[in-house]
């Protein structure tokens, strides 16, 4: 089985020997296997379990996102907004972290840029207002 996970930017994870997918949805956890019936499910932020031929199980955190089987269970995609994919919970709650607390800089950056861009302007035209007003007078 073949398990892939995309988000808008980049493929996070394109595995191609996959024994079993755990995932969740509204409705609670569920797995598939090889053979499972088609589906598309919307998954909620949660982490998505899958383990290889050796057993040992891997981790992908997801935002919500769109699960489909296709190919009688030989294909799972999983479409997210965001994921961050890790060996073991340990790694992969310190990597989540690592996650927002980027994305929380990133927003603070950019929120600081905007503020700037603003004042710049609000400068501006306070400049072209007083120069104008300055050549009215006698």
């Amino acid at each position: 089985m073949k398990l892939r996970i995309i988000t808008p930017l980049t493929v996070v994870l394109d595995e191609p020997d996959v024994v079993s997918v755990r995932a969740e949805d509204d409705s609670g956890s569920f797995g598939i296997l090889q053979g499972h019936a088609d589906l598309v499910s919307s998954v909620i932020p949660s982490v998505v379990i899958w383990k290889r031929r050796d057993g040992r199980p891997h981790y992908c955190a997801v935002r919500q996102g769109v699960l489909t089987v296709t190919e009688k269970g030989r294909m799972v995609e999983i479409a997210t907004r965001e994921a961050v994919c890790g060996d073991d919970l340990e790694t992969l709650k310190t990597l989540v972290r690592q996650h927002y607390a980027a994305l929380d800089d990133a927003r603070r950056n950019a929120n600081v840029a905007s503020v700037r861009l603003q004042l710049d302007a609000v400068q501006r035209i306070g400049n072209g207002l007083w120069s104008e007003a300055g050549s009215l007078l006698p």
